[in-house]
């Protein structure tokens, strides 16, 4: 795959990968929610559009940073799961949770609040939480 990034800055490149809001929703909902089909995936808060989820679904496998497997029961649904490289973006996704804790707080999710708090005082026993349910 070739890869254009507008600049060496570390920030900017991983931003040209991965940036966009989608993707990373779509890492939050696989490790945060669980979520692993496409269906689980429109259903999500944000509504994205099926043709944005079909793109962004496409780049992060392209990324390796998800794999498409065939469901066990259900041939005609795809079943999408983090790769270790996939995983590794997760204690960034963790690090927004704690900052919108911090200054959006009267705005986020209780159980968001909870991950949050858990972050603040054991951030290694959180993320293992959630990393080891997928």
């Amino acid at each position: 795959m070739k890869k254009e990034f507008r600049s060496d800055c570390p920030i900017s490149s991983a931003l040209d990968l991965f940036g966009d809001k989608w993707s990373l929703l779509i890492i939050r909902d696989l490790v945060y929610f669980g979520e692993r089909t496409f269906k689980d995936f429109t259903n999500a808060a944000e509504r994205i559009s099926t043709a944005r989820l079909t793109d962004r679904l496409c780049k992060l496998e392209k990324l390796e940073l998800i794999t498409k497997s065939n469901h066990p029961t259900n041939r005609k649904v795809f079943v999408y799961d983090l790769t270790a490289k996939g995983m590794d973006l997760f204690p960034v996704i963790a690090e927004y949770i704690k900052w919108s804790n911090k200054y959006l707080n009267d705005h986020i999710a209780e159980e968001a609040k909870a991950y949050a708090a858990m972050l603040e005082t054991d951030r290694q026993g959180a993320l293992n939480h959630f990393m080891q349910r997928r």
